[in-house]
């Protein structure tokens, strides 16, 4: 009795010691492949993707290409790079026509107008040239983020797309605090005692500015100023700095041509409003005020912060590989 329990000891040992060593192992590989990672440059999956979900997929979806000659295109909400993340109340339904791949990958992966056109530059001609409508289901209510990550398998599936993000030191541009420790009169932290409208509750006017921010929380409202004719009024309430970060890509607002880093050092969420004179687009028939300030010129009056030009490591799409699509 005593030699079979000293021989089931000694096995449960080596047991115990093989598991172990399998551990080391699956740890010593996971860190071989991280160390690898970084020395290739190569960036880990972004933050956003893993706080959506991750990989997930549409329940249907059709892709077909738009050979029509018109060029407008439309959408049940919009393909862009918004930072702002909400519900998109569409029933999980997507309905896009008329869009170039470019606008799709955009979508799918968050770029912003720097991003895009290095994306662009690695895509062959069709892709930025031919148009697609797609039209796609997917079960409950998915927020923005999540049909993104949806549109990066279609893409994956349709269009047999693959990537990875990589390391670059690129020129880029550092929002920082205009005078150190002070904030613009027209910025503030969010107080946590200070309670919102909920977006996701469809108030009608939700985005009406009610005196200094909007009265609702969570998103990002602009509109024609009611008290100064011929300026943009925009503001948030309750969000992250990168919300303004998003905006500055916009070519009516700051129009940065670069990725912009946060290092403002403000933690939490803050609310803003910003008023200025937009810079429009031919063709788009709004007079504008020439005595109102530019957005660059409100951002460092109104919001206390302003643009530094440097460089920095800076996480980059890199396309491996596109085909044109298969057929549903």
């Amino acid at each position: 009795m005593r030699k079979r329990t000293g021989s089931s000891r000694k096995r449960l040992l080596l047991a115990m010691a093989a598991v172990t060593l399998v551990l080391l192992l699956v740890g010593a590989l996971v860190a071989s492949r991280l160390q690898a990672q970084a020395s290739s440059g190569q960036s880990p999956t972004p933050q956003w993707q893993i706080d959506a979900g991750g990989k997930m997929e549409f329940a249907v979806a059709s892709v077909k290409e738009n050979a029509s000659p018109l060029s407008e295109s439309h959408s049940n909400f919009a393909l862009d790079s918004n930072l702002v993340e909400f519900p998109v109340s569409t029933g999980g339904f997507l309905s896009a026509t008329n869009f170039p791949l470019i606008q799709y990958v955009t979508f799918a992966f968050r770029l912003d107008a720097s991003q895009t056109k290095t994306v662009q530059s690695q895509l062959p001609k069709w892709a930025n040239t031919k148009r697609y409508d797609i039209e796609a289901r997917a079960p409950g209510n998915p927020t923005k983020d999540q049909f993104r990550m949806m549109m990066q398998s279609l893409l994956a599936n349709r269009f047999e797309l693959t990537s990875h993000y990589e390391k670059r030191r690129l020129p880029v541009f550092e929002l920082v605090l205009d005078k150190p420790g002070r904030l613009g009169p027209q910025l503030r932290l969010h107080p946590s005692d200070t309670g919102c409208s909920d977006r996701s509750a469809g108030i009608p006017g939700g985005g009406a500015i009610a005196g200094e921010f909007p009265e609702t929380c969570g998103g990002l409202f602009a509109g024609p100023s009611k008290s100064a004719p011929g300026r943009i009024r925009a503001g948030a309430r309750n969000v992250t700095m990168d919300v303004i970060i998003g905006v500055l890509g916009f070519s009516w607002m700051g129009g940065v041509d670069r990725p912009v880093l946060d290092k403002t050092g403000l933690a939490g969420k803050v609310d803003f409003t910003i008023e200025f004179t937009p810079d429009v687009p031919a063709g788009i028939s709004f007079q504008a005020d020439p005595n109102g300030p530019t957005f660059m010129e409100a951002l460092r009056e109104q919001l206390g912060l302003k643009l530094e030009s440097t460089t920095d490591l800076v996480d980059v799409l890199m396309i491996d590989h596109i085909e044109e699509p298969s057929p549903n």
